[in-house]
């Protein structure tokens, strides 16, 4: 995966607030996940326009982080999430 790498949710998947919960998920043919704060953070920004490099860097503006450190905390997110078939890399 490089900075130029775009990740969008894959056909189907749907980031959504559960206001019965009161919480966030990701909608999924049968599936549902509950994302954490920091993955919710990146799904955010996950729009299918946006590449990681862009995602990486308006994440560590938010959070007054360094940029390296937020890029690979991202890459392994994104990696994992498209390993679920959530996320498409691009």
């Amino acid at each position: 995966m490089t900075p130029a790498t775009v990740p969008a949710l894959r056909r189907g998947v749907r980031l959504r607030q559960d206001a019965a919960r009161d919480r966030w998920v990701v909608m999924a043919p049968e599936r549902m996940l509950v994302p954490d704060e920091t993955a919710l953070a990146v799904l955010r920004l996950v729009d299918g326009t946006r590449s990681l490099g862009e995602i990486t860097a308006e994440l560590a503006r938010a959070y007054a982080a360094p940029e390296a450190v937020i890029a690979e905390d991202v890459a392994a997110l994104l990696v994992d999430l498209s390993d679920k078939g959530l996320v498409s890399l691009s």
